[in-house]
């Protein structure tokens, strides 16, 4: 017995000492081993540098909330951070000194799509939780620590200040996207565990943030899939009100270095949606004109008309005619109607064979009068 329990205390290793521990622990803190202790639970500890760039406060937005709960909370922002989260936020297209550009994958007008882009109309036609891959492209590298945000608003003035979000009845019906994400969110982020989900302090506008991953080897765009949580004609939602989506590249520190805006429409069926709309733009391709029920929206620029022929048919006219033998067919058919026109105008009219008929009628050379056909003869 003696000899196993020897055997078995050289097969332990000696406990630590106090010099031994304090390497151990600084070797620790140098590889930043210990950032689980402030990561969200369930987060994957082989991107914590992306997550610890991406704690730093946005000056756009209010408290944060969803997967990244666990993480430190955004402060409150003072008067001039106050600022840059406008209740009206801007709609135009801004490339910026890194050339921000959103691009989308051809999908076509087929039954079965589930998502797909018109180019003509800058609109995305999508179902209701199905992926819609967005890609991004810059031409030059943003500074690290740079996220990608994507937030909804209505696209008419009338509802701009509205905040978007998912109708009652979505709300309360768990989807398989519903990965810790607020219930009344309507712009999701599918695949990623890094997003984020924000509500404005002041405007409580909805947005969803992920950081910018530059493009893998062999591609020049980075993808980001989103998901629409509610249909367009979701009563107590978005109520057949048009959206846009506007992804902004952003710092760290809020700062913007990019927008790009383009349309949304949630519905059963994206590809006939699509070939609807692409027709009535191109049959009323003026912004304004006239819409399905034929009232003008708007009043567009008045349009030059040429003045047509006049009711008098004596004006003349010129008309070129190329070639000699088109220029003679044409001079016999002017002529011929030139010639049908003289007898018609020599022709009595119907009004003046009456008054000869019933009127005076000229005696005839013989000096015999002629017999009407309402009257009889002497023998009778």
């Amino acid at each position: 017995m003696g000899e196993m329990e020897q055997s078995l205390d050289s097969d332990v290793e000696p406990p630590l000492n106090n010099e031994t521990f304090c390497e151990l622990w600084n070797m620790v803190q140098d590889n930043d081993i210990l950032f689980n202790q402030t990561a969200a639970p369930g987060m994957n500890l082989d991107l914590q540098p992306p997550i610890e760039l991406f704690n730093v406060p946005f000056p756009q937005e209010g408290v944060g909330c969803g997967p990244g709960e666990g993480i430190e909370s955004v402060p409150a922002m003072d008067a001039a951070e106050a600022a840059a989260s406008s209740a009206v936020p801007s709609t135009e297209d801004y490339a910026g000194e890194h050339g921000f550009e959103l691009k989308f994958e051809k999908s076509g007008t087929a039954k079965s799509v589930t998502c797909t882009y018109s180019q003509v109309l800058n609109k995305l036609f999508c179902q209701l939780g199905k992926t819609c891959p967005v890609l991004v492209k810059v031409f030059s590298s943003p500074p690290p620590g740079s996220v990608i945000r994507a937030t909804a608003v209505y696209k008419k003035s009338e509802h701009v200040a509205d905040v978007v979000k998912r109708c009652p009845h979505h709300e309360r019906v768990l989807h398989q996207s519903d990965d810790g994400a607020p219930a009344q969110h309507l712009i999701r982020v599918e695949g990623n565990q890094l997003a984020q989900y924000y509500c404005d302090k002041n405007t409580k506008r909805h947005s969803v943030i992920v950081p910018y991953e530059t493009p893998q080897v062999g591609s020049e765009c980075t993808t980001i899939l989103l998901n629409y949580m509610c249909n367009s004609s979701c009563m107590g939602g978005m109520n057949r009100r048009p959206i846009l989506t506007i992804i902004t590249l952003e710092t760290h520190q809020g700062q913007l270095l990019g927008r790009r805006c383009f349309e949304v429409r949630v519905c059963a069926c994206p590809g006939r949606d699509l070939r609807l709309e692409e027709e009535h733009f191109h049959k009323d391709p003026i912004p304004g004109g006239r819409s399905k029920r034929g009232a003008a929206t708007e009043i567009g620029p008045e349009k030059k008309r040429i003045a047509g022929p006049s009711n008098n048919s004596g004006d003349t006219y010129v008309l070129k005619i190329k070639g000699w033998e088109r220029y003679l067919m044409f001079k016999e058919l002017n002529e011929a109607l030139e010639l049908k026109d003289a007898q018609e105008s020599r022709k009595p009219s119907k009004g003046s064979q009456k008054t000869r008929k019933r009127g005076d009628v000229p005696s005839p050379c013989s000096g015999k009068r002629l017999l009407l056909k309402d009257e009889a003869g002497d023998s009778d």
